[in-house]
């Protein structure tokens, strides 16, 4: 089989599969290829090379089992098994997650799933994440694929935080890549009155990690702006509203609409993401349309990020490298 990879432009194709960018800095589409058949090994060098050039890559049409799902994310990483996970998901295998909006939030925390947001996102920036950040290893990637989605609404968007970071002014850059920030599940959470599940939830399954605001990407060697929305609580040795400031600043760097892309889902397609380097938004705007949203997920074994000056993140509670 030729191989020819063109690399100034990020583009490339390996025969009949090809790498079209969508955006400036982020996503690509990914055509001419089958995943629910094996992929030969000058195609999956292609596929890697793109996440990791493009941060994400998505892919339409596709008729993927969640037997076929697996064995595209098999040839990736290490699949991880989750402990907990939920109703929807599939009990043959315990490496695929379900999303199912309305069916599964809507009342398992005793509230609407639309309050579930507004409590949960109390700023504009406060849905943006990465898989599990909180964790001392957080996921590599992530595989997430469409079964059914409403007629509109429900766009995924990620940022490209690699790209980020080199947009910062120098001086900005310098300061950053010395500090680290402790990233805890929930943060920001605001309570219902009276008795709240939710809150329980969060109390019970405590996770909390001290991060390089800056890490180093282990195979590009990128420096990335490693904030989010969701588990960020406080840049370690800064006073809160020095912080607070900071982190506001940093967060609306990181999703400036240059450094993003924005998917339409349709049933079949796949988004094949760098957990490392991005953050996403998942949607909000689907909810009062009266369909259901439901995506299959497999996550990819992650390893501890490492700053700028060679110190590896820290564990806080309840999180152990490869322990889910």
């Amino acid at each position: 089989m030729t191989t020819d990879r063109a690399t100034a432009g990020g583009t490339g194709h390996v025969g009949g599969v090809e790498v079209r960018p969508v955006a400036g800095h982020i996503g690509a589409e990914i055509t001419g290829v089958d995943l629910a058949r094996p992929l030969d090994d000058a195609v999956t060098a292609l596929i890697r090379d793109a996440v990791l050039r493009w941060k994400v890559v998505f892919f339409r049409g596709q008729r993927l089992d969640h037997a076929g799902h697996l064995a595209f994310a098999r040839r990736f990483g290490r699949p991880v098994v989750l402990g907990r996970r939920g109703g929807a998901s599939p009990a043959d295998f315990p490496a695929v997650e379900t999303t199912a909006d309305r069916l599964e939030l809507g009342g398992r925390f005793g509230m609407e799933h639309e309050e579930w947001l507004r409590r949960r996102r109390h700023t504009l920036l406060r849905g943006w994440h990465c898989d599990h950040g909180a964790r001392i290893d957080p996921p590599a990637a992530t595989v997430l694929r469409a079964e059914t989605v409403p007629p509109y609404g429900g766009d995924t968007t990620w940022a490209n935080l690699a790209a980020a970071y080199a947009g910062l002014s120098a001086p900005v850059r310098a300061f950053v890549d010395g500090l680290r920030a402790e990233h805890r599940l929930g943060v920001g959470y605001q309570p219902r009155p009276g008795d709240d599940d939710y809150v329980r939830h969060l109390l019970d399954h405590q996770v909390a990690s001290v991060h390089p605001l800056v890490r180093v990407h282990p195979e590009t060697g990128e420096r990335v702006l490693s904030v989010n929305g969701y588990y960020l609580e406080q840049i370690v040795d800064l006073s809160r509203p020095e912080s607070a400031a900071l982190l506001e600043m940093l967060l609306e760097q990181a999703v400036r609409p240059e450094y993003t892309v924005r998917f339409r889902w349709e049933p079949g397609s796949v988004a094949f993401w760098d957990n490392r380097a991005t953050i996403h938004l998942a949607p909000g705007d689907h909810t009062h349309v009266g369909a259901p949203r439901i995506m299959h997920r497999v996550m990819l074994q992650g390893d501890v990020p490492v700053g700028v000056d060679g110190r590896p993140s820290e564990p806080v509670t309840g999180t152990a490298v490869g322990e889910w």
